[in-house]
C-alpha cells in the first residue's frame, strides 16, 4: 500500500485515495469542517471522499473539500445486501487510508467490513487499526480537542478551527437594521432540560429593542411555540424562523451585534463565524464536551436552567454591548 501520508503526483503514479467519515449531527459536522480542512491541507492532491448523512451532502459539496460525496445508506445488521452492498462500494474504492471522524460503534463496523483484507490505514478508534485513537468512553473531552489529537496520530498537526469563510449569503432580503441581535431558543424537543425558559428570552429581546437593537428570532418549526411566547413579550422581535437557510446562519451572525441561545446547532456556527455569542446550558448538555468554541464566547452553566436570571445575562449582553464589539 503507498504511503498515503504523502500524496502521489509524480508521472504514472495514481493519486492516493482518502475516505473521511462523518455522519452528523450538525454542530458535530460544522466543528468537524476544521479538521476535514486540516486533511485536504495535507493531502493537497489526493482524491478525497465524504461519507456522511444525505442531510450534510450539500454541506460537504459546498465546502470544496471533497472529489466525491457519498450518502450513508446506514444499512442495519440484519439487512444483509445492505450491508454487502456497502461492504463491495468500500471495499471497491481501494481506498489508501481513512479518517475516521464519527467513531462511532458503525462507522467501527465499517473497518471490519474490510475483512479479511487488503484494509486501508485507519485514524479511529477500532483496536488494531494502523493510526489508533485510545479514549475513554464516553468522554468529555471537546469534539474540537479529540480529533485534533486524532489526526496528530494520523500525522496531521496543522488543525485549526472550522473555517465557515464558504458558509455565506446575500441577507440583504431580510431587510435588518443595522443593529440587530440573533436570539437562538431552540433545541431538540426531547431535550427539554436544555432550554432556558422563552419567557427569559422574551425579557431579553423587549430589552434589546428599548435599546435600539432589533431582535432577530431564529428556529425550525420544533421552536414556534418558543418563538410565540418571545413576540408575546416583545412584539417588536422580527421572527426569521423558517426563513434561513443554513448559509444564512453565519451570514446573520457575523452582522449581528450579538447571538444568545441554547445548545443547539446554529450556536456554534454563531461562534464560529467569529459573532459574540452568549451560550446558556445546562450541566447536563455536558459544556465541557459540547459548549460552543470561539473567540467571543461567554457561557453560562447552571443545572436548572430556570435557576438562571435574566438579570444575570442581561449584564453580560450590556457589557458586549457597551464595548460596541461586533
Amino acid at each position: 500500500m503507498p504511503d498515503s501520508s504523502t500524496d502521489q503526483t509524480g508521472a504514472g503514479q495514481e493519486q492516493s485515495r482518502i475516505l473521511v467519515i462523518k455522519l452528523g449531527a450538525l454542530g458535530d459536522f460544522i466543528y468537524a469542517l476544521g479538521p476535514m480542512q486540516a486533511i485536504r491541507r495535507h493531502h493537497p492532491h489526493a482524491r478525497i471522499t465524504l461519507l456522511t448523512r444525505p442531510a450534510y451532502a450539500g454541506l460537504g459539496e459546498r465546502s470544496g473539500l471533497f472529489d466525491t460525496i457519498w450518502t450513508d445508506s446506514e444499512p442495519k445488521l440484519f439487512n444483509l445486501p445492505g450491508v454487502l452492498s456497502l461492504r463491495a462500494k468500500l471495499t471497491g474504492a481501494r481506498f489508501d487510508r481513512v479518517y475516521d471522524l464519527q467513531t462511532s460503534d458503525r462507522t467501527g463496523f465499517y473497518y471490519r467490513l474490510f475483512w479479511p483484507g487488503p484494509k486501508p490505514e485507519w485514524s479511529g478508534i477500532v483496536p488494531g487499526c494502523s493510526h489508533y485513537h485510545h479514549y475513554k468512553r464516553p468522554t468529555l473531552t471537546h469534539t474540537q480537542d479529540r480529533q485534533q489529537t486524532q489526526l496528530e496520530i494520523a500525522g496531521i498537526t496543522d488543525v485549526r478551527p472550522s473555517d465557515l469563510a464558504f458558509m455565506d449569503s446575500d441577507i440583504a432580503h431580510f431587510d435588518l437594521p443595522e443593529r440587530f441581535a440573533l436570539l437562538i431558543p431552540g433545541s431538540s424537543l426531547k431535550m427539554a432540560m436544555k432550554r432556558w425558559p422563552a419567557a427569559h428570552y422574551g425579557e431579553v429581546a423587549k430589552r434589546l429593542h428599548q435599546t435600539g437593537i432589533m431582535p432577530v428570532l431564529l428556529g425550525s418549526k420544533e421552536d414556534q411555540e418558543a418563538i410565540q411566547s418571545i413576540k408575546t413579550i416583545c412584539p417588536q422581535a422580527r421572527d426569521l424562523s423558517g426563513q434561513t437557510t443554513l448559509y444564512d446562519i453565519p451570514a446573520l451572525a457575523r452582522a449581528a451585534s450579538l447571538a444568545i441561545g441554547n445548545d443547539t446547532g446554529p450556536m456554534h456556527m454563531a461562534a464560529l463565524a467569529g459573532c459574540q455569542t452568549v451560550a446558556i446550558f445546562s450541566t447536563r448538555s455536558f459544556p465541557e464536551k459540547a459548549a460552543p468554541r470561539g473567540e467571543n464566547v461567554t457561557l453560562f452553566v447552571e443545572k436548572d436552567l430556570l435557576d438562571l436570571a435574566v438579570e444575570s445575562v442581561w449584564d453580560t449582553v450590556e457589557t458586549i454591548l457597551e464595548c460596541g464589539l461586533r
